[in-house]
């Protein structure tokens, strides 16, 4: 489960931010990284999912 997490955060750094720590403030700050340049939100997402 852990290696499609990873492909989908990837893909959508949003969707990857919500399929590890679900509707709350992580996922919003993501979603506005995303926005704001899809780097910023993947490199967060990847923190993400080695932080926990």
């Amino acid at each position: 489960m852990e290696i499609l997490r990873i492909i989908i955060s990837i893909l959508l750094p949003p969707l990857g931010a919500f399929l590890k720590v679900g509707l709350g403030l992580q996922f919003w700050v993501n979603l506005l990284l995303t926005l704001l340049g899809y780097f910023p939100g993947l490199v967060h997402v990847i923190w993400l999912l080695s932080r926990r």
